[in-house]
């Protein structure tokens, strides 16, 4: 697993994650994978990536289009 980059918001984080996750899924030929959000502390998005093992990322509002 690549560590996180410290200079990429969270919500490229997540979107990078997703992307990495389905390819390795598709290279495995099989895979499980759900994705929850919530709001949480105000406006924040907690979202959750479901892929063997639990991914999360809190994106601050501003972050969002």
């Amino acid at each position: 697993m690549t560590p996180p980059d410290r200079n990429k918001s969270q919500l490229d984080e997540a979107r990078d994650c997703l992307i990495r996750e389905v390819n390795d899924g598709l290279r495995h030929g099989f895979f499980d994978l759900a994705i929850t959000c919530e709001t949480v502390n105000g406006k924040k998005r907690r979202l959750t990536i479901k892929a063997g093992k639990n991914h999360r990322f809190t994106i601050p509002e501003e972050e969002i289009e």
